[in-house]
Order: structure tokens, then sequence, then C-alpha cells
């Protein structure tokens, strides 16, 4: 993974970290131990598909930048087919409360992606770089990887 995917994946996992013990705080208050642990499974199952898919993607664009939109369209519907799965099999579970899930796993979601848009926008990598202005790192880089 590139410094600067890195970087954006710090600045999106924290700001969602806080959200989540937050959840689990309140979540506590509301539930008791269940809400704990619908908080928990919550900001974990948020953190882990976005990060697992962000990494991904990193992975491909430092690898074949040309597969970029193919690989990110299958992590998209690979995540959406899994999220699908695990909410059929935790139907009417007693394990955690499902509506501290729901609310901690939707903050955890818009706290996710608006960390993630902040931590782009600080970056300034650039989107598009003309093919003489490359950086010999990026350029080494993709030497050492073919």
């Amino acid at each position: 993974m590139q410094e600067h995917d890195a970087r954006i994946l710090r600045g999106a996992a924290l700001p969602t970290a806080v959200v989540g013990v937050v959840a689990m705080i309140v979540g506590f208050a509301l539930s008791g131990l269940q809400g704990v642990y619908g908080g928990l499974f919550g900001v974990g199952l948020v953190i882990g598909a976005f990060a697992v898919s962000a990494f991904v993607i990193s992975w491909t664009g430092g690898r074949r930048p040309e597969l970029l939109l193919p690989v990110a369209f299958l992590v998209y519907t690979t995540k959406l087919g899994i999220l699908f799965v695990i909410l059929l099999l935790f139907k009417g579970t007693t394990a955690l409360d499902t509506d501290v899930f729901v609310w901690t796993a939707l903050a955890c979601i818009i706290a996710w992606l608006a960390a993630q848009a902040v931590a782009v926008k600080r970056s300034k990598q650039p989107t598009i770089v003309p093919e003489g202005e490359e950086d010999e790192a990026v350029t080494e880089d993709r030497e050492a990887h073919r």
C-alpha cells in the first residue's frame, strides 16, 4: 500500500473508531451489554469492510491501474453481498441489540465517508499525472511490481 493511501486509510479509520466507541457507550446506556455487542458488531463490520476494500483497491492501483474500475465494482458488489448474508444470519438474534447495531453502522458509515473525503482533500495527491511529470518514486514502484 502506498503511503498516501495508508494516510487516507488512517484518516478515515480513526474518526470512525471514535464514533464507534461513542456508539458503544450509548448502546450500553440504552440496552446494557447487548447494546455494547450491537455497537461493537456495527463498528467492526464497517471498519473491516471499508478497510479491506480500500486495501484491495490500493493494491490493484499499484500493480494494474487499468483494472481499478472493475475491481472497485467487484469489491463493492461483494461487500453488499456479504452484508446481505450477515444481515440474514443475524435476523431475529437476541445476542445483540439490532437497533444499536443499525444506528452504529449508519453513524460509522457516515463518519468513514466524511473522514475519507477530508483525508483525500488534505492529501493533495493528483488524480491524473501527465506522462512526463511522473514522480520518480512512483515510476520505480511500478517498475518493481512488473
